[in-house]
């Protein structure tokens, strides 16, 4: 299986990442252990495989 790290900014919000989903302008993700997380004002600019990330852009207000 294939888990990425959520990468906002340069920085890692989230690991072991295997559910994305987008709504308008949020993602929220959910990990191997079933736990999610949201994050607001942003969206999926990138999802590399080889290197496991998932990277995410901020959305200007």
């Amino acid at each position: 299986m294939c888990e990425f790290n959520v990468i906002l900014d340069g920085k890692i919000l989230f690991k072991d990442v295997v559910y994305a989903i987008t709504d308008n302008n949020k993602v929220t993700v959910k990990n191997i252990l079933g736990e999610a997380k949201e994050i607001k004002n942003c969206k999926i600019t990138e999802v590399d495989v080889n290197a496991t990330r998932l990277i995410l852009t901020a959305l200007k207000p």
